[in-house]
């Protein structure tokens, strides 16, 4: 920058003094906080998850204000996460994308702004949002919850989609009372497994419908260690009247269908006169099939539950609230379900796993 004799006597000092005087003059450099580079499962395009996604590195994300960097711990593979990358999911990130939707992480660093969040504090994302299958995810301080560090760290990964759906088909379509009972396929599912423990717990029973399958005989022991009332097979229930299986267990007012097709109708077959049928899933890919004096003469209502469209309403800080309680329960053991831990390193191997390409496998949860 050029500077003239005027202007330097204009600030009353004398020309003699640029030559004769050193001046000290203070650069600021003002830099950016960045996240560290993190590795992640990425996939440019919609299609068969084995087929379409990588592990790659990615560079440094630069924090705003209000930003936090957690580093991951332990996030799932929900079966969710698999029809997202396949495009079968209604609402999915744009491509391309980072694989996972739950997890838990640590805070690693903070933007300026950030409040009531510390360095080492767990949190999760909530509600779920994309890209938790990676070593460092970047966020808005919002989007953050946090949740006690003695909370097991599998299950706070895994709380929110699963258990959560559960806790609110439970409690959001008619009310249950202790006594009353509850109807439900895909038993063995972890919602499945949640319904029996979370039914127990406030004394409603459960009647619990598996495939017929190698190990069967196994599961409904497992759900009976769990608190289920009935377990039966489909092959059990070729029967003209269902309800005359039921010993000491009332006709259920509510039931739960995941699966679709013949499993469905068994559950309406159960239904006490009007009652509800709430459809979450569709395992099978087959139709929910209703006769007509399901509906003439019992009266059924048929539901329909997407954890996705009840977190996207006003719901959040009810949200994090029962979060905190499914945390509480399964810290206290009251909540429990089967999980395989695997290293994020491993994870095409947890990815045919959670595809079924080596048999059966518990949940499978990537561990940073």
């Amino acid at each position: 920058m050029a500077v003239t004799m005027n202007a330097l006597k204009l600030n009353g000092r004398p020309p003699s003094l640029l030559y004769h005087r050193p001046r000290l003059i203070i650069v600021r450099a003002f830099s950016a906080l960045l996240s560290p580079p993190s590795k992640a499962v990425v996939y440019d395009q919609q299609g068969p998850p084995d087929a379409v996604t990588r592990v790659v590195e990615l560079p440094p994300v630069e924090m705003k204000e209000n930003d936090v960097c957690v580093r991951m711990l332990a996030a799932p593979i929900n079966p969710s996460d698999i029809n997202r990358i396949e495009g079968v999911y209604p609402v999915r990130p744009p491509v391309p994308a980072v694989g996972g939707y739950e997890g838990v992480g640590e805070v690693y660093s903070l933007g300026s702004a950030v409040k009531d969040l510390s360095l080492g504090d767990w949190v999760i994302p909530s509600p779920p949002s994309s890209g938790t299958w990676q070593t460092y995810v970047v966020k808005e301080q919002s989007v953050w919850h946090k949740v006690n560090k003695d909370s097991p760290v599998e299950y706070a990964a895994t709380v929110t989609v699963n258990p959560l759906s559960a806790l609110r088909m439970l409690e959001d379509f008619t009310t249950l009372n202790s006594g009353d009972s509850i109807v439900q396929n895909g038993a063995t599912s972890i919602v499945g497994q949640c319904i029996i423990q979370l039914a127990k717990y406030r004394g409603i029973h459960s009647i619990n419908i598996i495939r017929d399958r190698a190990g069967s005989d196994e599961a409904k022991e497992m759900l009976k260690q769990l608190g289920a009332d009935e377990v039966f097979t489909e092959g059990q229930l070729e029967v003209k009247n269902v309800k005359g299986l039921l010993t000491n267990v009332p006709e259920p007012a509510l039931g739960f269908n995941c699966v679709g097709g013949n499993f469905a109708t068994l559950i309406l077959k159960f239904l006490r006169q009007g009652g509800t049928m709430v459809t979450y899933g569709g395992m099978s890919k087959k139709p929910v099939t209703v006769s007509a004096s399901s509906f003439i003469f019992k009266d059924l209502s048929l539901r329909g539950f997407w954890l996705q469209k009840w977190l996207t309403s006003d719901k959040a800080k009810e949200c994090r609230h029962m979060i905190d309680y499914l945390l509480r329960l399964a810290k206290e053991g009251k909540l429990k379900y089967e999980m395989e831990l695997v290293p994020f390193d491993n994870f095409h191997v947890a990815l045919d796993k959670a595809l079924g390409k080596l048999g059966s496998h518990p949940k499978q949860v990537l561990t940073f």
